[in-house]
């Protein structure tokens, strides 16, 4: 199937555009043979024989959308009525997409009779928010050849799990291809068990993150939604944040207010103020007590109390929040070297000799994988740097005020409602964990992907701060969050996000050592021939959102970093 569709993705509008009937011998012998291919495979993996595989390109004129589609018996025998999972062909011959769909007949009651539902977008609708799986409608323009619409057939009644490109097809594994349709075959044998749990407001909603956008503006808080997807996003990527920036621009307020969202009760989340005298994990997972050796010391904090909560089985499907308010005032390290140790390691950290302690505090503390760590940090002469081992293992997230910002906020003052906030995403946190536990990485535009950190790399190599293996995964991963969370991003936009995030962080030196580096990177984030300090770094009134600009937050902050250097002989990402 993944070779006929590519073969029929790279020929079917020169065919097209060839014959005025709409048949093809050899679009015939690729489709029917995919067809076997289907009816193997699906025998076989799902030891199921009710599916039937329908197919059309034309016949006595050319199809508009070239469709594939995988029927079962016992609902349905034809594409008109009934509901089928089906592969429909982009017109421009560059993407395939496996989706399920409903007849374009009417709607009919095969398989939709459950809780009386009236409609077909009500059906795929509440299908989709049942399953694990993330459908999305199919954007507007990639089916129709006109690019206007969709075929008014697909309008309403067509959700889509999955999208291929070419460059797929010809690059992934049959096994990948097949283990994807296999998934969502399986589910959609199960769609009457899966569609007549209750929908109970309170359990497995899918994540919406509209729903805290709106949240956000009801407690009068400011901020942008791009900034919430990046926050959201990168916890998502990797259960490390750090946020940094200006002191008082919400940090902590945001931290505060996504936990308050979505969890149930203050039992999920602990903000703990670190103090400049730690210096040892104490003040986090306690310590044996020498004096009476069965007794294990319990941190004041509550950390540690709160990670054995969040390790139990019965909680594993709510996700905890540790939330480290100006995590810089003690050396980092000194602290949290074991939190860094086990998070890439999965270890368990060894709290005391085994068969010593009798008040129920386990040996050794394993992080769960529904516990997430969010540290704030403030630059100023009381702080600390972050070495660049801690850097990498993190997403780091800058916040700033710009002048319409606050604008906006002066003009708009009004008393913080953080009862808005309460609970409201709760029935969504079991979708979030499942968001967070996919490791998938973007396969869209990887070629533009590699190609572009591969330039950041060689620059970034010069001063020391390239990154490594682990940082390229969770770019790729970071990358494919963002197209979970907002699809309309556009590739640039992800890796503008992801360079903010993942690459600068780590960037720092003297004005001789980084300027020259600083200047490249500049040039790597605009389109055109410029010349990158005069008309850029030197130039306080430039356009960072202007068309010609790829990378508008990354190229910002690489001028802003560039006149630390000018100004005072040496830069950090860091900034007071």
């Amino acid at each position: 199937m993944r070779r006929q569709f590519a073969y029929l993705m790279k020929n079917y509008r020169k065919i097209k555009e060839n014959k005025t009937f709409g048949y093809n011998e050899e679009l015939e012998k690729e489709f029917k043979s995919a067809k076997e291919e289907a009816y193997l495979v699906l025998n076989e993996k799902l030891n199921y024989n009710g599916f039937d595989v329908d197919y059309a390109y034309g016949k006595g004129a050319w199809a508009t959308v070239p469709w594939f589609a995988i029927l079962d018996t016992k609902q349905t025998d034809t594409v008109s009525k009934g509901v089928y999972i089906v592969y429909l062909f982009a017109a421009d011959g560059e993407s395939v997409f496996l989706t399920l769909n409903q007849g374009t007949g009417g709607v009919n009651k095969a398989k939709v009779g459950i809780e009386h539902t009236k409609t077909t977008e009500a059906y795929l609708n509440k299908f989709s928010k049942k399953t694990e799986f993330n459908f999305g409608k199919i954007p507007d323009g990639s089916l129709d050849e006109k690019k206007r619409h969709r075929p008014q057939a697909y309008e309403k009644a067509c959700i889509y799990w999955k999208k291929y490109s070419l460059h797929d097809l010809e690059k992934i594994s049959d096994e990948i291809f097949f283990d994807d349709l296999i998934n969502l075959a399986d589910v959609y044998l199960n769609a009457d068990e899966i569609i007549s749990k209750k929908d109970d407001p309170n359990n497995n909603q899918s994540f919406n993150i509209n729903l805290f956008f709106d949240s956000i503006k009801e407690s009068k808080l400011f901020y942008s939604n791009l900034l919430l997807k990046r926050f959201i996003a990168a916890l998502i990527t990797k259960p490390f944040l750090i946020l940094t920036g200006l002191s008082g621009s919400g940090k902590t307020k945001l931290a505060q207010a996504f936990v308050q969202w979505i969890c149930q009760d203050e039992s999920q989340y602990k903000i703990v103020p670190v103090g400049a005298d730690w210096t040892n994990r104490e003040p986090l997972l306690g310590y044996p007590n020498a004096l009476q050796p069965e007794v294990y010391v319990m941190p004041d904090s509550g950390v540690l109390e709160l990670i054995l909560e969040a390790s139990e089985k019965e909680k594993s499907e709510k996700p905890y929040f540790l939330i480290l308010d100006e995590m810089n005032l003690s050396q980092v390290e000194r602290y949290f070297a074991d939190f860094l140790s086990v998070m890439e390691s999965k270890e368990e950290i060894p709290l005391y000799a085994e068969g010593t302690v009798e008040n129920g505090v386990p040996a050794n503390l394993r992080l769960p994988s529904n516990l997430f760590v969010i540290g704030t940090v403030n630059i100023d002469e009381t702080t600390n740097m972050f070495s660049p081992k801690v850097l990498d293992r993190a997403n780091t997230i800058e916040f700033r005020v710009l002048k319409d910002e606050m604008e906006d906020f002066l003009d708009n003052l009004q008393d913080i409602n953080m009862e808005a906030l309460y609970s409201k995403g709760a029935a969504m946190a079991e979708d979030f964990l499942r968001m967070a536990s996919n490791k998938s990485f973007e396969t869209e535009d990887i070629e533009e992907i590699k190609n572009t950190l591969l330039k950041f790399f060689k620059e970034l190599k010069k001063t020391g701060a390239e990154f490594g293996y682990r940082s390229a995964s969770e770019i790729l991963r970071l990358i494919n969050q963002l197209t979970v969370l907002d699809e309309s991003l556009s590739t640039d936009d992800k890796l503008d996000i992801a360079i903010m995030q993942k690459l600068l962080p780590k960037l720092h030196g003297s004005r001789r050592k980084i300027c020259p580096v600083l200047n490249t990177l500049g040039r790597f984030c605009i389109i055109g021939d410029v010349k990158i300090e005069k008309e850029v770094f030197e130039n306080e009134d430039f356009d960072f959102s202007a068309s010609s600009i790829l990378y508008p937050l990354s190229l910002e902050k690489i001028a802003r970093m560039h006149k630390g250097a000018v100004e005072n002989g040496y830069t950090s990402f860091a900034e007071a």
